[in-house]
């Protein structure tokens, strides 16, 4: 299939491109990284049109906000800036704890700037809700940050339902990130709902599993010693991931048959979820960032997406998405 550019999409204000690119995986969690075969795969995927970059203030300890910076220098008017702030990282790991309260607001965002070296944040999440903090008292802050022009839009990240109706309430919401694959579906339960029912734009991330559902993780043992799917998901732990490779095995099965990667089948099946749910996969390199590209132009009938559905039914994958520390501060 010929590699073309993007169609767009719109989250609030924001023109963007149909798939966007996951940047966390450049700077640390997935293994060894390159930062000029990362600047390469960033300013590559503006070429395509995959123009929503996604960052937060944690990754890489900021480092990765610094990589975009550097990557979109010179291009920033073709770049939709995503970052994120709320998680507190004082070490490694994933996060000690969830901060919301408005100074914390006005300060990460401040910091966020200087790093990715820009006037202002196309889209600024909430990386999970403080249920210290009233999300009133957070999203005042975000708005206040509209107001004086340091940001665009406004996001949250794995909130509820509820949580989302009192932050719209407060000022508009433009997009909603959480988990959502084939392998993660709770997604679909009522949020799915909430946000086409107040217009909000959905964002997947990892709509790949982690990597999982492109079928080339067949063992533990693959992955680098400090790669945190090693230690940090439930699904890739022993028991868990042989279970689940029989699932994967299926898909990739099918997408044989479709003459497409298990890859570009899981995320032709998110894109056909509607115009309002735009994808953004991780790649470190830019072969896998074209590869995913092209599942955008892919087209599925209704029995070709139920088909894709039953070869990995979520009921079936075996482990939470996240471990029990994590999911405390996932919203349902």
């Amino acid at each position: 299939m010929p590699l073309t550019r993007l169609p767009t999409r719109r989250i609030g204000s924001l023109d963007v491109g149909a798939q966007g690119l996951g940047c966390l995986g450049m700077s640390e969690f997935y293994g060894p990284t390159s930062d000029s075969e990362s600047v390469a795969t960033i300013r590559r995927a503006l070429d395509l049109g995959a123009t929503l970059l996604d960052t937060s203030d944690v990754y890489g300890h900021g480092a990765n906000e610094e990589l975009i910076g550097k990557a979109v220098a010179g291009r920033r008017e073709e770049a939709v800036l995503a970052t994120k702030f709320g998680v507190v990282r004082p070490g490694p790991g994933v996060g000690a704890g969830i901060r919301g309260d408005a100074a914390y607001v006005r300060r990460s965002c401040d910091a966020s700037l200087e790093r990715l070296g820009v006037d202002h944040i196309d889209l600024y999440y909430l990386t999970r809700v403080d249920a210290e903090v009233g999300i009133e008292e957070t999203a005042g802050a975000m708005a206040e940050l509209v107001a004086a022009g340091k940001v665009r839009e406004i996001g949250l990240c794995e909130a509820g339902p509820e949580t989302i109706r009192r932050a719209h309430a407060v000022t508009p919401i433009a997009a909603v990130q959480t988990e959502w694959s084939l392998w993660s579906r709770d997604i679909e339960r009522e949020v799915t709902g909430v946000c086409r029912e107040l217009g909000i734009t959905l964002v997947p991330y990892a709509p790949l599993g982690r990597g999982f559902l492109s079928g080339e993780i067949r063992s533990a043992d693959q992955l680098e010693h400090g790669d945190f799917r090693r230690f940090g998901l439930p699904r890739f732990e022993p028991g868990n991931l042989e279970h689940n490779l029989l699932l994967v095995d299926r898909l990739v099965k099918l997408a044989d048959e479709f003459h497409v990667t298990a890859a570009q089948l899981a995320l032709a099946w998110l894109h056909h979820k509607g115009r309002d749910v735009i994808p953004i996969p991780g790649a470190k390199h830019r072969a896998h960032l074209e590869e995913n590209a092209d599942a955008a132009f892919l087209s599925l009938s209704r029995s070709d997406l139920a088909a894709v559905e039953a070869a990995v039914p979520s009921q079936e994958v075996r482990g939470e998405r996240w471990n029990e520390q994590s999911m405390r501060f996932i919203e349902r």
